[in-house]
């Protein structure tokens, strides 16, 4: 399988793993409307709650139009009375709480995202033949004044490149015997032809 393709799906599983966890520790509270105690008292006096129901600290809330609010309420032991005294539906839960792996997950979650992170890009890095790890490995080779000598002999290509080269070198080891006759200094040397002719 082509490395892009095996990339690609695996950061489309990390994405759809991030959106479902999101949506699972999300989808209550896009559900309710949070509003004040004052507000939902306001509504009971006023006959504008059809059901509570108390969950520890939290009360859900729907009003007589089906709309959900949620509410954090204080401890007010004239609450229940004033709710039966308005003829409104009272349900009673336990107080929420998240399974073990759940918060488990919770916790270690950034950690992981992170290792797995780190362990993409060493991948990455090793696939790329090592460049990004190697900046300090110089490949440079001290090469001695007898391994780097390179003659005409050894070069193989057409006569006339190699002799006007030869030119050009002469005249570089010896300026002055080509200056007193007006020769000027090459600023450079362009080489044509198809590779290996010079």
């Amino acid at each position: 399988m082509n490395p892009f393709y095996k990339n690609l799906a695996l950061w489309i599983i990390i994405t759809l793993m991030m959106v479902m966890l999101y949506n699972l520790f999300n989808q209550q509270k896009m559900l309710e409307a949070n509003i004040t105690y004052s507000d939902f008292l306001a509504m009971v006096e006023n006959d504008r709650v059809g059901e509570v129901t108390i969950q520890g600290k939290e009360l859900f809330v729907t009003d007589t139009g089906r709309n959900r609010f949620k509410v954090y309420a204080p401890e007010d032991p004239e609450l229940i009375r004033t709710l039966r005294l308005k003829g409104i539906s009272i349900n009673a839960k336990p107080p929420e709480t998240s399974p073990w792996y759940l918060s488990i997950l919770v916790s270690w979650l950034p950690m992981l995202l992170l290792i797995g992170v780190w362990i993409f890009f060493m991948r990455q890095m090793q696939s790329g033949g090592g460049k990004a790890m190697s900046f300090g490995k110089s490949r440079a080779r001290l090469l001695s004044d007898q391994s780097g000598k390179v003659t005409f002999e050894d070069v193989a290509g057409v006569e006339e490149a190699k002799e006007e080269l030869a030119e050009i070198v002469g005249f570089l080891k010896e300026p002055k015997k080509f200056t007193r006759l007006g020769g000027r200094i090459p600023k450079g040397v362009l080489l044509t032809g198809l590779p290996g002719t010079g």
